[in-house]
């Protein structure tokens, strides 16, 4: 406890782009954030991957800042949670060294493993009807052990960035119950792991490789270990919290645990995440998954790979070309604002590293046609700005066909820091759409995460009820709405048109690709090393 007598939590977000800390109080007040960016690499098309040591040196700088800056004493904090990517792919060899750079979420190499997978029909597909995806973990560690088999044979251990993480600041290395539920077909109401799916796609020996201990959200894993405390800037013997999924964790950041409520997560990605209380399978959704947030509850997903990564690809290689150095952001944003509904006659697709949901097609890409002489780059941004709304209302639709009715969403991340966006979102999906005062659900879900592991809260929906509190509602206009839904049947039927020539494309880039050259995924003998305890195998 401070002088005060308050109790503090950290919440640690491994994104895509950075790590992110935060600091809240028992109230949800949050005290101070930090952030620290790392790097992604594309080796080749639909390629993309990350450093793990990049994520702990990030994260360790975030919490330490932000612990600093929030001016209270490290014996103050009683727990700290980290969530992560989901699907970013970590390699441990016996000594708990990685093997070769993490593979991240949204990385489609394994886009011929998924397809296998999905052509067997198993049982274990239930929550995936219409297709596996590549993104999942056990298309990418078939990928690793077909395509680079000495690095499999080298791999002792398969975990998630999140576990990656827990293991950095506790020495221990665990599964989270929550990513193994909605990511590598775990199924606690049905026996655990599919083990005849397994040993029928070729990966018969897979659970020797994943840890044995596995923990449910806001279980606590241990007392974070000195080195780690003396990196972050916190005392040793702090507790360290299971987190999960990142967008997962989000819906407890945004009081998503009780039925009826759903989440809409956005950023280099986007998510929609309902919460019910029915167990019914939706065509082109995934789920629906059994107690990976709140036991006795079920989370569907609906997903888009690339949505704000696109508007970011467009600042980085367009957007801020012949810009004088101002907020290049806010200057190509207002001007994609200001161009007419439907980018006078331009549609794009939204499918840069292929399609989530609902056609779970990796081998689909992005497109923009209707340009004439007519055109500028902002109606071209308009147009691909439009067509991440337009996937968002295209997985709604897909709910609302299966009885799955969304009335209202709650929003986070990228898009509320830009009025427009939430607007567009809200105006072509025809719902209002609230705010909270926390934007950043992730890391504000892993602190109330934390504050229920270390007791404070008897589970995850009071906590959420007591320290989420709600900023305001962003209506729809329904006449806009009218608008936007002409354009999104061009989307649609754009898809339609386009798919078959994507998917030629697709195999001449998989032929091009096999007759070239293999490249070393292993990690250099420099790379840095890590000291911990192995776990007990």
């Amino acid at each position: 406890m401070t002088m005060n007598g308050k109790a503090y939590f950290v919440g640690l977000d491994g994104g895509t782009g950075g790590a992110r800390a935060i600091v809240v109080d028992h109230d949800g007040n949050v005290v101070s954030m930090a952030t620290h960016d790392y790097e992604t690499t594309f080796p080749r098309p639909g390629w993309a991957e990350q450093t793990p040591a990049d994520w702990w040196r990030a994260a360790c700088l975030a919490v330490r800042q932000a612990v600093r800056e929030a001016g209270i004493p490290a014996a103050s904090v009683k727990a700290i949670s980290a969530d992560g990517t989901s699907s970013t792919l970590v390699a441990l060899d016996g000594n708990l060294q990685p093997t070769m750079p993490a593979i991240l979420w949204m990385d489609s190499r394994a886009a011929q493993q998924a397809r296998r997978m999905t052509q067997t029909n198993d049982a274990a597909l239930r929550r995936s009807r219409l297709g596996v995806s590549s993104e999942w973990m056990l298309p990418k560690i078939l990928w690793i052990k077909e395509s680079t088999p000495s690095i499999y044979e080298r791999s002792r251990w398969f975990v998630e960035m999140t576990d990656y993480l827990a293991l950095r600041l506790t020495g221990r290395l665990t599964l989270g119950l929550n990513h193994i539920t909605n990511r590598w077909f775990y199924d606690g109401r049905r026996g655990g792991w599919p083990e005849d799916f397994f040993t029928r796609i070729g990966l018969g020996d897979i659970t020797a490789r994943f840890p044995d201990e596995i923990l449910p959200l806001a279980e606590p894993i241990g007392p974070l270990t000195s080195e780690a405390a003396d990196q972050l800037g916190l005392l040793p013997g702090t507790l360290v919290v299971c987190g999960g999924t990142d967008a997962y964790v989000a819906m407890v950041g945004l009081d998503v645990c009780r039925p009826g409520r759903t989440a809409f997560i956005t950023g280099s990605s986007h998510l929609v995440l309902p919460m019910t209380d029915r167990d019914v399978e939706v065509p082109g959704i995934f789920g629906p998954h059994p107690d990976c947030v709140v036991p006795g509850l079920f989370v569907m997903e609906g997903g888009q790979v690339s949505s704000g990564s696109i508007v970011r690809w467009w600042h980085d290689h367009i957007g801020r070309l012949g810009q004088g150095g101002g907020d290049t952001y806010g200057d190509m944003l207002r001007q994609a604002e200001s161009m007419p509904i439907g980018a006078d006659g331009l549609v794009a697709l939204d499918f840069w590293q292929g399609n989530r949901n609902p056609y779970i097609d990796y081998e689909l890409q992005g497109a923009l046609w209707g340009l004439t002489l007519k055109h500028t780059p902002a109606h071209m941004l308009r147009a691909l700005i439009e067509s991440v709304a337009y996937g968002t209302e295209n997985i709604l639709r897909t709910l609302r066909a299966h009885a799955i009715s969304i009335e209202t969403m709650v929003i986070c991340g990228g898009a509320t820091r830009t009025p427009f966006l939430t607007q567009m979102h809200a105006d072509v999906c025809g719902i209002p759409i609230a705010v909270p005062k926390v934007l950043d659900a992730t890391a504000f879900g892993s602190a109330i995460n934390a504050a229920v592991g270390a007791g404070f809260y008897g589970s995850l929906p009071e906590a959420s009820r007591h320290m989420v509190k709600e900023s305001h509602v962003v209506e729809p206009d329904m006449r806009r709405n009218d608008a936007y839904g002409e354009v999104f049947e061009f989307y649609r039927e754009t898809h339609e048109a386009m798919s078959p020539l994507m998917h030629r494309m697709a195999r001449r880039g998989q032929e091009t690709l096999r007759s070239g050259k293999t490249v070393d995924l292993a990690l250099p003998d420099t790379a840095p090393r890590m000291a911990m305890a192995q776990p007990a195998e």
